[in-house]
C-alpha cells in the first residue's frame, strides 16, 4: 500500500484519507505514525471487502444518516461504523491479521 504525501488536503482536521489502493497524508511525519497508518489500513481493508466504490456510497450514506441523528458533523463522522471500527482498533497493530470479514457491521 503506497503512502502519498499531499500537503494540499483540505480541512484543518483532515490529515489523511484511504483511497484504494493509496493512503494519502497531509504531512510527511504521518508516514511514520504506526497507529494512524493502521487506522487507514483498516479503511483499505473495508474498501476492499466492499469492492471499493460501494464503500464510498455506504460511507457517505451513513454519514448523512448520522448527521441527521446527531446534528453535529464531527459527531456524525465519529459514529460512522467504518470509523468506529478503525478508531477502536487502530492501536491494535496486529488487528488486520485476525480481522474477520465485514467486521465493521458490528459497529452499525
Amino acid at each position: 500500500m503506497p503512502i502519498v504525501v499531499n500537503k494540499y488536503l483540505i480541512g484543518r482536521h483532515f490529515v489523511g484519507i484511504a483511497l484504494w489502493p493509496f493512503i494519502v497524508v497531509k504531512n510527511r511525519h504521518l508516514k511514520d505514525d504506526v497507529v494512524f497508518i493502521n487506522h487507514e489500513k483498516i479503511h483499505l481493508k473495508q474498501q476492499l471487502e466492499l469492492l471499493v466504490i460501494p464503500f464510498y456510497f455506504f460511507y457517505l450514506t451513513e454519514y448523512i444518516v448520522r448527521l441527521f441523528q446527531y446534528k453535529n458533523s464531527k459527531e456524525a463522522y465519529r459514529n460512522i461504523s467504518f470509523e468506529r471500527e478503525a478508531y477502536e482498533m487502530e492501536a491494535e497493530l496486529s488487528y488486520l491479521k485476525n480481522r474477520k470479514l465485514w467486521s465493521f457491521t458490528k459497529y452499525l
